[in-house]
């Protein structure tokens, strides 16, 4: 039986356990929160739609007794403050890394074998954090952020080329911040077509600027981080594994000499299967792109050692 954990049952971790449960991805979706009724509540609510959508997955909330988590193979980990208006995911460090800490402990006591895929904000500094206290091996935690970053950029790619955005190809690499992330507009395309070729250089460079601000906009309107795009690019990686799909999907990796870089988390692009992360994806980047790329990890960097110790 499969079983997938999310921790955090608020609107981001509720939402990836949905599209989970609809898109039948496992067996068993346990959402796990630390305020009474509230992942219950939405996982009946949840579990009332199965006959409306033929869903099969069942859903269980739970409050604080992780050992209803035991034995999941993947364990997603939303915990932590969302982003206000005006707020940055790096500030967010201070009270999200002692989230991240506790419920990893909690999550590993009870599933050692699990691979976890972290959501929680900064998001490229917590998948660091994991790293550095789980002593897990490095394919078996994952950041999410790539997936969401990269989701957006075709999105706003398949708008300005007005397109269907099934058929744009497009990712994203680099730190999941709005001034880190880097959109790879010299590999985007529709439908094998170069974007570069459909589209002027002024209306890709404003396609770049719009997704590098995409979180921060729509925190803007909502007044609190999206969930939507977010829940679903968790459950799109939590998907990829669950099904051995290796989907390469770009993800925040442990670097250990690819690109360059050493001990850091960064989103590159990734081959994704039963094993976490199967493989590394290094791209020939070119003069701008190095550039872009070094500024990015010194930039996580930077975030790193803001870490408690």
């Amino acid at each position: 039986m499969s079983k997938v954990t999310v921790v955090g049952a608020g609107n981001v971790g509720a939402t990836a356990a949905n599209v989970m449960a609809v898109r039948g991805v496992a067996d068993e979706v346990v959402m796990i929160d630390i305020k009474e009724g509230v992942s219950e509540g939405k996982a009946m609510d949840m579990m009332q739609t199965a006959n409306l959508l033929d869903m099969n997955t069942r859903v269980i909330g739970v409050t604080n007794d992780y050992s209803k988590t035991a034995d999941s193979d993947v364990v997603i980990i939303t915990s932590g403050l969302p982003r206000k208006p005006g707020m940055t995911r790096e500030e967010l460090i201070g009270v999200n890394a002692g989230i991240v800490k506790q419920v990893t402990e909690s999550v590993l006591a009870h599933s050692p074998n699990a691979v976890i895929i972290c959501v929680s904000n900064p998001m490229d500094t917590m998948t660091y954090l994991i790293h550095r206290i789980s002593g897990l091996p490095k394919n078996r935690i994952i950041g999410m952020g790539g997936a969401l970053d990269s989701s957006r950029f075709k999105f706003y790619l398949s708008q300005a080329l007005g397109a269907n955005p099934n058929e744009v190809e497009g990712f994203v690499i680099g730190g999941h911040g709005d001034t880190t992330m880097i959109p790879m507009k010299r590999f985007a395309a529709y439908r094998g077509v170069p974007a570069t070729t459909l589209l002027d250089e002024e209306t890709m460079q404003k396609v770049v600027a719009i997704t590098m601000v995409g979180g921060a906009t729509l925190t803007k309107l909502l007044g609190t981080s999206a969930w939507y795009a977010p829940g679903a690019a968790a459950a799109e990686v939590a998907e990829a594994i669950i099904h051995d799909e290796k989907a390469m999907i770009p993800c925040s990796c442990l670097l250990e000499g690819e690109y360059g870089e050493k001990d850091l988390c960064i989103g590159v692009p990734a081959i994704i299967g039963k094993n976490g992360i199967e493989r590394i994806i290094e791209l020939d980047l070119n003069d701008e792109e190095r550039v872009l790329f070094a500024k990015s990890a010194a930039a996580v960097h930077k975030t790193n050692e803001a870490l408690p110790c």
